[in-house]
C-alpha cells in the first residue's frame, strides 16, 4: 500500500468517525467496524505505517553502558 492510499484510508476514516458512521468506503471497498474501538485501532495502525513511510524506515537505536567507575 502507498503513502497516498493510506493517507486517503486514514482521512476517509476519520471522516467516518466525526460523522459517527461505522461504514467506510475506500477504493470501491467498504468496511463496517463494530465498534468506535476498532475505528480507533484502525486510524492508530494507519498513522504508525503513514509515520514509518515518512521515515523511510529509520529506526532509532540507543545504547545504554555502565559501568561501577573502577
Amino acid at each position: 500500500m502507498t503513502l497516498e492510499e493510506m493517507t486517503v484510508q486514514r482521512d476517509a476514516l476519520l471522516a467516518a468517525r466525526y460523522r459517527g458512521v461505522r461504514t467506510v468506503e475506500t477504493d470501491g471497498r467498504r468496511v463496517t467496524y463494530a465498534t468506535d474501538a476498532e475505528m480507533v485501532a484502525a486510524l492508530t495502525d494507519l498513522e504508525r505505517r503513514i509515520a514509518a513511510a515518512n521515515e523511510g524506515g529509520r529506526r532509532r537505536r540507543i545504547l545504554t553502558s555502565a559501568s561501577k567507575g573502577l
